[in-house]
């Protein structure tokens, strides 16, 4: 876990991880939030909507962003103020994913940094884009 401070942190700065999505991943999102929906659920309803498979709760990627906050950038001293994102394409069981972030901005007057943040699959597309605000201890 990172512990970049404000006085650390600097428009430019970026970090990345990655991890595999797995049905276990999508059974535990499954368990907390009661999605139920059959693209994410039934692998026949999926490949009939046009997709290989069941389709990955695009809110299950999102949520990687605040790992990406929470953990990395700015990581133990972040309290996140806000996440905006855009779903690009569908993630799929067995896709590995990069998060990454670089931060754009640094406003010392609120102690917050906006973070633009992208999350791409294991063939390089963008799945996921996002910006993150979030306020930093001094």
């Amino acid at each position: 876990m990172n512990s970049y401070t404000l006085a650390d942190i600097s428009p430019g700065l970026t970090a990345d991880f990655t991890l595999e999505v797995t049905t276990e991943k999508m059974a535990l999102f499954y368990e907390l939030t009661g999605d139920c929906s059959p693209i994410h659920m039934d692998e026949a309803y999926a490949q009939r909507r046009g997709y290989p498979g069941r389709v990955v709760y695009g809110m299950l990627g999102a949520s990687l962003f605040s790992t990406l906050a929470g953990v990395y950038l700015p990581g133990e001293h972040c309290l996140l103020h806000g996440v905006e994102c855009k779903f690009a394409r569908p993630v799929f069981i067995g896709d590995v994913l990069t998060v990454s972030g670089t931060v754009t901005e640094v406003n010392e007057t609120f102690r917050e940094i906006t973070v633009k943040a992208v999350i791409t699959n294991q063939n390089g597309q963008k799945v996921t884009r996002g910006v993150i605000r979030a306020g930093v201890a001094v």
